[in-house]
């Protein structure tokens, strides 16, 4: 079963797009960099506050 504790909603933030964990991080932006081939590492020195479990 999948786990999206990790993605929030809020009106407040970035629009109510889905998040990662109530930063103005976009899953769609994580979507994105996963589906261009950057690995989990690639995605943590370019946005370091995110956490392998918010990538994966």
């Amino acid at each position: 079963m999948l786990d999206f504790d990790r993605i929030t909603f809020d009106p407040r933030i970035m629009a109510g797009q889905a998040c990662v964990r109530g930063m103005r991080v976009p899953v769609s932006l994580i979507l994105n960099l996963v589906a261009n081939g950057k690995t989990v590492a690639e995605i943590i020195e370019d946005y370091p506050y995110l956490e392998p479990e918010d990538i994966q």
